[in-house]
């Protein structure tokens, strides 16, 4: 699953497999904002484990339509079992799906397949310059030349590696050990992505599952714990030197989706309030960046649209039936919602 760690589910919850029917709540924002160039939005939604119903929901803001399920509009076939990660690089999206053991790599306009490319649990996708870096649970990140889709390096890391960030040149891999539970792993690898490989692991709080960086120089992960005796929270790295420049333990819940905008760090709370932690200050701000009535009752993914200030937040509900996701301004007012699919663990913004 995407954030909620493989074992959780072994452990934990098996979720439903029935999927509804999506539809629109309300119409999209107002593409009157300065600098919006929003063509569509997709949430990859990733079902339930072994359930094999991931599905791709697409909302076009032009014509308003909701697509329940646009990768299976597009190709006639089902997505796979845990879409666990997508992002778009040029004109193709790469879809990480985790227990099929693939990435589908598709046209990000209709999202018809180009190619499938197989990889040992893939977690998560980050880009640089025309390379698609994917990390896999056998303790790898494979490098995939995005012209040729090709593997062209497999580099050795942490772990049970999740979440991965770009920051000043370098690749941060957020090892989380979660296989090995209760033996997690507490590291962040450090690859420098000129030589493409690991120079160094920075020691963090236990079980490292998400990661973002700021524009102020700094790398943000939020660790899980170990569920009991050692508490979650957030390491502040130093892009630069990579020392660990603070950590704080938050109370954090079992879902830690975390996104950085302009001056501030974005992440839910154990109960399900959106924390604000601002960057340039290194302090909190908020309990809670909603300011209406809204409540979310399981966070599961958070975006930041860096055109228009928008806070996209995605709430799985109760993990076996349709999601919603919400639009808010950057004061934390609700624009819009769109019902979604099951376990909406990953927003896209597809721009012009």
């Amino acid at each position: 699953m995407k954030q909620l760690k493989l074992n959780y589910l072994l452990i934990a919850i098996a979720f439903a497999t029935t999927l509804a029917s999506c539809h629109k709540d309300k119409v999209g924002p107002d593409t009157t904002i300065p600098g919006s160039q929003r063509i569509g939005l997709y949430v990859l939604n990733q079902g339930g484990f072994f359930a094999n119903n991931s599905t791709l929901t697409y909302y076009d803001y032009t014509t308003k339509n909701l697509v329940a399920d646009q990768f299976f509009t597009a190709n006639a076939t089902k997505l796979g079992d845990t879409g666990n990660d997508a992002g778009i690089y040029g004109s193709k999206m790469f879809i990480v799906v985790n227990n099929s053991n693939v990435v589908d790599v598709v046209n990000s306009s209709n999202t018809k397949l180009i190619k499938q490319i197989t990889l040992n649990q893939p977690r998560s996708v980050v880009f640089y310059k025309s390379n698609a870096f994917v990390t896999s649970y056998n303790n790898t990140v494979s490098v995939i030349d995005t012209a040729s889709l090709t593997i062209t390096k497999t580099i050795n890391v942490g772990r049970s590696p999740e979440q991965m960030v770009v920051a000043n040149g370098k690749l941060y891999v957020a090892n989380s050990g979660g296989l090995d539970y209760p033996n997690l792993d507490k590291t962040v690898s450090v690859i420098d992505l000129t030589t493409l490989t690991e120079t160094k692991k920075v020691t963090v709080i236990t079980n490292p599952v998400t990661i973002t960086a700021d524009t102020y120089g700094n790398v943000y992960v939020l660790s899980l714990g170990d569920y009991g005796a050692v508490q979650g929270g957030m390491t502040v790295i130093d892009n630069t030197t990579d020392a660990i420049k603070s950590q704080i333990n938050l109370n954090l819940g079992y879902n830690i989706p975390i996104a950085a905008y302009s001056d501030y760090v974005y992440y839910p709370t154990a109960d399900n309030k959106i924390a604000v932690y601002n960057v340039k200050t290194q302090s909190s701000v908020s309990a809670n960046f909603i300011t209406d009535a809204t409540t979310i009752t399981a966070p599961y993914a958070i975006t930041a649209d860096s055109s228009t200030g928008e806070v996209f937040v995605t709430d799985a509900k109760d993990y076996s039936s349709n999601g919603i996701l919400y639009a808010f301004d950057k004061t934390g007012k609700k624009e819009y919602s769109i019902t979604v699919g099951i376990n909406p663990g990953k927003i896209v913004l597809y721009t012009k």
